[in-house]
């Protein structure tokens, strides 16, 4: 089923999401909220993957991002029993919408609550990052491994999504980040932040806003390629968490230095 979903996904990428790249009308980009946009794209693309992996897995649910935009009691699916599919159609619209990269589409396979299976397809690029729990992570079949050692703060690359951050957090994050070695806000597209924590293009990233088709997918990936995914306060990240932000590193180690260095008072958190 690896290879039928990946398969699944580049047909949606080449025949609906990349036809539109550069080539939107107005009226086909639209505003969920402030600042959060979706485009026709996103849309053909969750119905066509949704209609794909039903037929994969007979029997399953689909939780697709645009689903719950359209009613938000399907987001309570995550946490089924059995098989439900996490489902981002376009990952990073934003940029998608602009004319720019990066953007993916990311999906996850789910078995009761938890992530088995997941990938991530860079559109532009056509590389796709998947993971199979126990497994391993694979970048264009390929193995992929964080990094084990810890180099210091003063080293370290990564992210700083402030735009969720609550302000007290934003305001001590701000103070603190110039500790680490380059400290972006990312590329604003979670299917690229992840596969870069799996390859060491970067050694970190932080989040606020968690839900489930943005984080899903590429936490197994992180994971299972080495690395640690868990809330600020250091518990484990689940798919139908909603709160208590999230760190993703390439180790515990490094996990434990870009947690200290923002946040040396963890009672903030």
């Amino acid at each position: 089923m690896l290879d039928q979903v990946a398969d699944l996904m580049r047909e949606v990428a080449a025949t609906i999401v990349l036809p539109r790249f550069r080539h939107l009308a107005e009226a086909d980009i639209q505003q969920k909220s402030p600042g959060d946009l979706v485009t026709i794209a996103d849309q053909e693309a969750e119905k066509a993957l949704t209609s794909g992996l039903l037929a994969l897995l007979p029997g399953s649910t689909v939780v697709g991002e645009e689903a719950v935009a359209a009613d938000p009691k399907v987001l309570a699916h995550v946490g089924d029993s059995g098989a439900v599919w996490i489902v981002d159609p376009v990952d990073g619209t934003n940029n998608f919408a602009a004319g720019k990269e990066p953007f993916a589409i990311m999906t996850a396979l789910l078995r009761d609550g938890e992530p088995v299976a997941s990938w991530i397809l860079d559109v532009p690029g056509d590389h796709l990052t998947m993971a199979e729990a126990g497994s391993g992570a694979y970048q264009d079949g390929v193995r992929v491994k964080t990094r084990t050692d810890d180099p210091a703060s003063a080293a370290l690359r990564g992210v700083v999504g402030r735009r969720y951050l609550p302000p007290h957090l934003r305001e001590i994050a701000d103070g603190n980040a110039p500790k680490l070695g380059v400290v972006t806000e990312g590329r604003h597209c979670a299917g690229y932040e992840y596969p870069a924590v799996a390859t060491d293009l970067q050694q970190f990233a932080l989040f606020w806003r968690i839900l489930p088709w943005d984080h899903a997918p590429g936490s197994l990936i992180v994971r299972e390629a080495g690395g640690t995914v868990r809330h600020l306060d250091g518990s484990p990240y689940h798919p139908t968490d909603t709160e208590r932000g999230m760190l993703v590193a390439a180790n515990d180690d490094i996990w434990r230095t870009v947690r200290d260095t923002l946040f040396p008072d963890v009672s903030v958190l």
